[in-house]
């Protein structure tokens, strides 16, 4: 049995050293062994990628996988393959389950399910607060000692500014990052979409940008208070990316992402009350997409990631006002941001690469997201003009609402190697 697999002449993209070359790359058992002009294939397997890019493994380091608690939406094994359809190789899933993952024994029993059903790795983000409550901390340090990479309480914004800081100051403690959902609470009760022209012409109660806004700065300046990292996640308005990118300049310990719906779409998709685009935070206006985009342009926006919230298709088959924000993600991701980011000239291939490998990587802090020698053989192989079309009946996630249904997208990851081994070609998990 072969244990070797070479990946030929593919065109290697790879943000951490800044190469962009035609080479092979063998694979001995789960690390790279050789990266050149025509290295040794004895006894190996072949996989050409002529006219192919070859990437390090994508890295999404916001995914909601559901579990424990809610099989019905996702599952490990559902979430990881459309992971693995998708091209990633890695993900980072998010606290807010049910039970919350706001303890070691929690973390312990999810990494057990993850070793037995998962198709690509998966990092386990610990809450802030205990039941997502934000009055009282979870147990942070179990959880970091169990391996957790960030601690966070996604979905929902820590309204009390004290709270945040000593939570700031104790995940400082364990070298991990805070990631942050920015919406004032008070500000957004009741809405349903951006406030704005259309939320009006609709008659829909809005999310103002200000929400944003507000949540930013504060955490800006507990961050510089703290001196602990602190991401803001899927960044929205243009007034938080401003603010993101002038404490940056000021040396503080501030990053941001972003998601593909905030980069491609506005809200006036939502003039058509479709459930499919309605997420949290919403789908803003024309000039605070662009802000978007201009910041991951330069340099301000560390990380696209897709926020992976699947849910029931009873739950979305409702009524507008009705029905849960949030939308799958990992199976459309890296062919909108290539068809609407890349073909279109806007974001350079290698800024986009970065942004989805080497970058998400460094802010989990796990060795990822660099192809060399010696390093495991986490891979992603992408056809940048394969042009599909999006059906959510074949995604393999459990969840089938998307706002990129039906669209013509052109690129495409056509194979996925994780630790070696080929767990996506064609399509095919």
């Amino acid at each position: 049995m072969k244990v070797a697999l070479v990946v030929k002449n593919g065109r290697l993209i790879n943000p951490a050293t800044g190469e962009d070359k035609i080479c092979d790359i063998r694979i001995d058992g789960t690390k790279i062994t050789a990266i050149g002009p025509d290295v040794d294939i004895q006894d190996a397997d072949i996989l050409d990628a002529t006219g192919l890019v070859v990437t390090p493994g994508l890295i999404d380091m916001h995914v909601h996988l559901r579990q424990p608690g809610q099989s019905a939406k996702e599952t490990i094994e559902s979430g990881t393959k459309a992971a693995a359809a998708g091209g990633f190789t890695r993900v980072a899933t998010m606290p807010n389950t049910k039970p919350v993952i706001d303890s070691a024994i929690i973390v312990d029993g999810l990494k057990y399910k993850i070793a037995a059903e998962g198709v690509v790795k998966v990092d386990i983000i610990g809450s802030l607060s205990k039941g997502l409550e934000g009055k009282e901390l979870s147990s942070m340090g179990g959880m970091a000692k169990a391996g957790v990479v960030a601690f966070s309480d996604d979905g929902r914004y820590v309204q009390n500014c004290d709270f945040m800081r000593k939570a700031m100051e104790y995940a400082g403690m364990f070298g991990k990052i805070v990631i942050d959902h920015c919406e004032d609470a008070d500000l957004i009760e009741g809405g349903h979409m951006h406030e704005g022209v259309v939320s009006h012409e609709l008659g829909l109660k809005g999310r103002p940008a200000v929400a944003e806004d507000i949540a930013v700065a504060r955490d800006i300046l507990l961050a510089e208070a703290t001196g602990t990292a602190v991401h803001i996640a899927h960044i929205s308005t243009k007034n938080a990316v401003q603010m993101v990118r002038q404490a940056k300049a000021k040396g503080l310990k501030v990053t941001a992402e972003a998601t593909p719906q905030h980069m491609i779409l506005t809200d006036e998709a939502l003039r058509s009350y479709d459930p499919r685009f309605k997420v949290n935070p919403p789908l803003r206006s024309e000039e605070h997409r662009k802000a978007v985009v201009e910041g991951l342009v330069d340099g301000t926006i560390d990380a696209i990631v897709t926020d992976h919230a699947p849910h029931t298709i009873e739950e979305k088959d409702c009524e507008f006002s009705l029905a849960p924000s949030g939308f799958v993600g990992l199976e459309t991701s890296l062919g909108t941001v290539l068809t609407y980011l890349y073909h279109t000239g806007t974001v350079d291939l290698m800024t986009l690469i970065r942004t989805m490998t080497s970058s998400p990587a460094a802010l989990l802090g796990v060795d990822a997201g660099n192809v060399t020698v010696g390093k495991t053989a986490d891979l992603t192989i992408m056809d940048l003009n394969k042009e599909w079309t999006v059906d959510s009946d074949k995604f393999y996630s459990k969840g089938k609402s998307t706002p990129f249904e039906d669209m013509i997208l052109k690129g495409k990851a056509v194979a996925t190697i994780v630790d070696g081994k080929i767990v996506m070609k064609d399509g095919e998990v």
